[in-house]
C-alpha cells in the first residue's frame, strides 16, 4: 500500500462534498415543510427533480463517505493509531447524531452511513480489484430493483476502492482517463434520461375527466418515471463527478468554484444545519408553500450557508459540528482558532 500524505488535504473532495449538498436540500425539504396542493408548474419542477436531482447527489455523497472512510483509516494507521477503535468510535458518534437528525428529518442518512460503514470496515483489508467488482456487481443489483435505502452500501464500497486506487490524488496524471469515463458517463446518462422522459407524468392532469384504466396508467408511468431515475442515478453522478473533476483542473474555475469547497469542509455541519433552517424558516413563518417555492428557500439556504462557511473557516480550523466529531473520536480538545502553526488540517 502506497503510503498516505498525513496532513494535506484532497480540496477536490471538498469541492465535490459541496456539490453533493447543493443537491440534497432540494429533494429534503419536502419532507420538512408543509406544500398546498401542486400546480401544474409544481409538477413540472417535481420532475426536473426526478429527473437531474433525486438519487444522484445521495449517490454522491455515499461514494465520499466511502473515500473519507478509506483516507480517514489509512491516515490513522500511517500515525501509528488505533485506527479500526477511532473509526469505530466515529461511527457510533455518526450514528448517535444520526439518531437525533432522524427526529427531525426521517430522511436523513447518517445513521445508515453509520450501518454500512461497520459493514464494510473488514473490506479496508480486502484487494481493490475484489472491492471493485463487488461493489460493481451489488450497485447493478440495487440500482436495477431501484433500492435507494440499499445503494449506499455499494457506493461506498466503490469510494473505499476509489481510494485503494488513489484516484483522488492522481487526477492530474490520469486526466485522459478521466475525460474518457466522463464522455462515456455523459453519453449513457443522456440515453438513460431519454428512456426516462418517455415515462415523464403529464404536468397538467384532470383526474375528473380520466377513465380508471387512464388514472391506473397514469400512476404506472409516475412509478416507472421514479424508478427508472433511481436506476440510472449511478450513471449519472458519476458524470457529474467526472465534469466537475476536470472543472476543476483549470484555475479559474477553481476560483468560481471555491465557495464550495468551504461548504464541503464544513459538510456535517451544513447537512444538519439544513435541516435546521429549513425547520425554522417553515415553523417561525407558519408556512405552507407551493414545491417550486421550495426552490428560494434553498436558494436562500445556499447563500447563507456559503457565506458563514467561507467566514467561519476564515478564523477557525473546523466547522462546529465537526469539531466536536474529532473530539469524540480522538477524546482531545482540538484547538479550534486558527493559527499560523495548524492552518492544515487532515481530511
Amino acid at each position: 500500500m502506497q503510503p498516505i500524505d498525513l496532513n494535506k488535504r484532497i480540496n477536490t473532495l471538498d469541492y465535490l462534498r459541496g456539490f453533493a449538498l447543493l443537491g440534497i436540500i432540494l429533494v429534503n425539504i419536502p419532507i420538512l415543510m408543509r406544500f398546498e396542493p401542486p400546480t401544474s408548474v409544481d409538477l413540472t419542477y417535481y420532475n426536473f427533480l426526478t429527473l437531474f436531482v433525486e438519487g444522484k447527489f445521495f449517490s454522491i455523497f455515499s461514494f465520499l463517505f466511502g473515500v473519507g472512510f478509506y483516507i480517514f483509516i489509512s491516515r490513522a494507521k500511517a500515525k501509528n493509531e488505533k485506527a479500526y477503535f477511532l473509526f469505530f468510535r466515529r461511527i457510533v458518534i455518526l450514528f448517535l447524531l444520526g439518531l437525533v437528525h432522524f427526529y427531525f428529518q426521517p430522511g436523513e442518512a447518517l445513521t445508515i452511513y453509520s450501518i454500512f460503514g461497520l459493514i464494510a470496515l473488514p473490506f479496508y483489508k480486502v484487494r481493490k480489484e475484489i472491492n471493485v467488482t463487488i461493489g460493481l456487481i451489488l450497485l447493478a443489483v440495487t440500482a436495477y430493483y431501484g433500492n435507494k435505502l440499499a445503494m449506499p452500501f455499494p457506493l461506498m464500497l466503490l469510494g473505499l476502492t476509489a481510494g485503494q486506487y488513489r484516484i483522488f490524488e492522481k487526477i492530474n496524471e490520469n486526466r485522459k482517463s478521466l475525460f474518457a469515463f466522463t464522455i462515456i458517463m455523459f453519453c449513457i446518462s443522456i440515453g438513460g434520461l431519454l428512456y426516462q422522459w418517455h415515462y415523464v407524468p403529464d404536468a397538467v392532469v384532470n383526474f375528473n375527466n380520466m377513465s380508471e384504466s387512464e388514472i391506473k396508467e397514469y400512476d404506472t408511468n409516475s412509478l416507472k418515471f421514479a424508478i427508472i431515475g433511481l436506476q440510472i442515478s449511478p450513471f449519472v453522478s458519476a458524470f457529474y463527478v467526472g465534469l466537475l473533476m476536470l472543472l476543476l483542473q483549470h484555475p479559474l474555475c477553481q476560483f468560481l468554484l471555491s465557495p464550495l469547497k468551504d461548504y464541503g469542509r464544513m459538510a456535517l455541519t451544513n447537512y444538519l444545519g439544513q435541516t435546521a433552517l429549513i425547520l425554522i424558516i417553515g415553523n417561525v413563518f407558519h408556512l405552507k408553500i407551493h414545491l417550486i417555492q421550495s426552490l428560494w428557500i434553498c436558494i436562500g439556504i445556499y447563500i447563507f450557508q456559503l457565506l458563514f462557511s467561507k467566514l467561519w473557516l476564515k478564523f477557525f480550523r473546523f466547522g462546529p459540528i465537526e469539531w466536536l466529531l474529532r473530539m469524540g473520536t480522538y477524546w482531545t480538545v482540538p484547538t479550534m482558532l486558527k493559527t499560523s502553526t495548524n492552518s492544515k488540517e487532515r481530511s
